[in-house]
């Protein structure tokens, strides 16, 4: 397994597994806590596995938290995702930057996102399975969501919506979030 910097969000990582394929199909290692700390981050500050399933056209997001945030491991576990991640900390390098990947079960690879960032995906195939690993308990009165189509963000999702909650359908712009994180 390695560990490859995201260009477009300082301190996202791609990490990606070394599958041993043959006859029956593969395996391979989705978390080394050796690999995380050598990228820098701490393996024991996770504390939450969760797990999502989608069909195709499905979109999720685009979430944060509030407070302190959330950082995340996020894998496709099966099936295939365009993920979407948007750095929200004013004080970072690569504020406002956005970075799109596909993950997929074939690949197994998985994406950390750092706190402050939003996060959000879109399944690719008939059924998408998504497992997050967080870094604290989940707290529903810290969600925050962005409106998923904000223009300002310009997200290329790949399909139409099929399908998305009425928390994320009703979300606001990015530029009401940050009006509300002012206040």
């Amino acid at each position: 397994m390695k560990a490859t910097e995201v260009p477009e969000i300082t301190g996202a990582y791609l990490f990606e597994p070394t599958p041993y394929a043959d006859e029956r199909g593969f395996f391979c290692r989705t978390f080394d806590a050796d690999v995380v700390r050598s990228a820098g981050l701490d393996p024991d500050a996770f504390v939450q596995d969760s797990l999502s399933r989608s069909v195709r056209g499905v979109l999720r997001g685009l979430h944060l938290r509030s407070g302190a945030g959330e950082a995340k491991l996020v894998r496709c576990s099966s099936g295939r995702i365009f993920d979407v991640v948007v750095d929200l900390r004013p004080d970072s390098p690569t504020y406002l930057g956005r970075a799109f990947f596909e993950l997929s079960g074939e690949t197994q690879v998985t994406l950390y996102i750092p706190a402050g960032c939003a996060h959000g995906f879109q399944a690719l195939t008939a059924t998408a399975d998504t497992s997050y690993r967080i870094d604290r308990p989940h707290d529903p009165a810290e969600d925050v969501t962005i409106a998923h189509d904000d223009p300002e963000l310009a997200i290329p999702w790949p399909l139409p919506v099929t399908s998305m909650s009425e928390r994320d359908r009703g979300a606001p712009s990015f530029a009401q979030v940050l009006k509300q994180q002012e206040s």
